[in-house]
C-alpha cells in the first residue's frame, strides 16, 4: 500500500496528471527498471536506449520499448513516442495528431497493417494505473503491478510500434518523423474490472509470451489478447 500510495503522490504532483487523468482510461503508467534488468528479461543484446532514468510515463512522451531489428533479427532496447498515428476519421477537421495510446479493435484496417512481427514490441513496466474517483468524485489514479513479493515487478505491454511515422503531434512542435508506440488491451480482469470495468492492458510475463509476440504469425500471437488471471495483481 506504501509503494501505491508513494505512485498517487508522484502522479498527482505532476501536471501532466491533471491532464490526462480527464480522460478515462490507461494513460499513466511507471517504470521503475533499468536497462540491465529489461535487457536481461526480454533477451535482448542490444541498448539503444541509454542510461533510462525511471518514473512515470504520459502519452506522447518518449519510453523505452523492446523490438527486433528488421534487418538481423537482433532484439534491440530503444526508445519511441506513445501514441500510434490516429484513424483518418479520428483526424478530420484537426490540425494535429495526438495519437492513440492503446489498440483494442484488431480487426480494424488502420491496425492491421501494424500487427506484423516486424510491427510488435515489448513495453516494459512496473506499475500501471487506471482512473478511479476520490471521495469529492475527482479522477485519481489507482495503481496495479504483478502480485508477489517484488515491490516493483518487471513485465511488458503487448506493444505495437511504427517507425519514422511523419504528423504534426503539437503545433508548436511542428511536423515530426519519429517512431511510435502503444500497446493493446483487452477486457478487464477482476481487480482492473472493480475500477475501470472497460478495459486493461494486454501484459506478458513470461518469456514464451515474449517470443510469440515478437516473432509468431498473428494467427497465433492473436491469442495473448486477453486479460491477466484474476488474481494475478495487486
Amino acid at each position: 500500500m506504501e509503494y501505491r500510495r508513494q505512485l498517487d503522490a508522484d502522479a498527482l504532483t505532476n501536471p501532466l496528471a491533471r491532464v490526462f487523468f480527464g480522460n478515462p482510461m490507461c494513460n499513466l503508467y511507471s517504470l521503475r527498471k533499468g536497462p540491465a534488468a529489461i535487457l536481461d528479461l526480454a533477451r535482448a543484446t542490444e541498448n539503444q536506449a541509454g542510461n533510462l532514468e525511471g518514473g512515470s510515463v504520459y502519452p506522447d512522451y518518449a519510453a523505452p520499448i523492446v523490438r527486433q531489428d528488421a534487418t538481423n533479427g537482433v532484439r534491440v532496447l530503444a526508445t519511441a513516442r506513445w501514441g500510434l498515428p490516429s484513424p483518418a476519421f479520428a483526424l478530420e477537421g484537426k490540425k494535429v495528431d495526438k495519437g492513440v495510446t492503446d489498440v483494442r479493435n484488431t480487426s480494424s484496417p488502420h491496425w492491421r497493417r501494424w500487427l506484423k512481427p516486424e510491427n510488435r514490441c515489448l513495453v516494459p513496466f512496473t506499475a500501471f494505473s487506471e482512473p478511479g474517483r476520490n471521495a469529492e468524485g475527482k479522477y485519481e489514479p489507482v495503481w496495479f503491478r504483478l502480485a508477489g513479493e517484488d515491490p516493483e515487478p518487471l513485465a511488458f505491454f503487448a506493444g505495437v510500434w511504427v517507425p519514422q511515422w511523419t504528423s504534426t503531434r503539437k503545433l508548436k512542435e511542428g511536423e515530426i518523423t519519429t517512431d511510435l508506440y502503444a500497446f493493446l488491451t483487452t477486457e478487464p480482469n477482476a481487480e482492473v474490472g472493480a475500477v475501470h470495468p472497460k478495459a486493461m492492458p494486454v501484459i506478458l510475463t513470461e518469456a514464451e509470451e515474449f517470443e510469440t509476440w515478437l516473432s509468431a504469425p498473428w494467427d497465433i500471437a492473436k491469442e495473448l489478447q486477453r486479460p491477466l488471471a484474476d488474481g494475478a495483481l495487486v
